[in-house]
């Protein structure tokens, strides 16, 4: 099983476009059956189409929001640390 890079199955997919898909294919070498996967996969998820092996397609908005949960989740802990020190210190003050 060949590999392909995401450029050039954007490219695959643009020249398909232009001279079509069995044309495109047969210059390129590559099975037609291929082609048109490639194509039905860049008009569902668009940008997202291609992203790689292991990699999940993930939306910017919902990356952002990941980034956001995971920020939250720092800042909490930090304030868990704060808090800790401040009775630490309050305590000792008392004596």
């Amino acid at each position: 099983m060949r590999v392909y890079d995401k450029e050039f199955k954007e490219e695959a997919i643009k020249l398909s476009y232009e001279v079509g898909p069995t044309v495109a294919s047969n210059q390129l070498g590559i099975p037609s059956t291929t082609l048109y996967t490639w194509r039905s996969q860049s008009k569902q998820h668009g940008s997202l189409a291609f992203v790689g092996s292991g990699h999940p397609r993930i939306d910017p908005k919902t990356a952002e929001l990941k980034g956001l949960e995971k920020k939250i989740r720092e800042l909490e802990s930090a304030n868990d640390i704060l808090k800790k020190a401040l009775a630490f210190f309050a305590e000792s003050q008392k004596r």
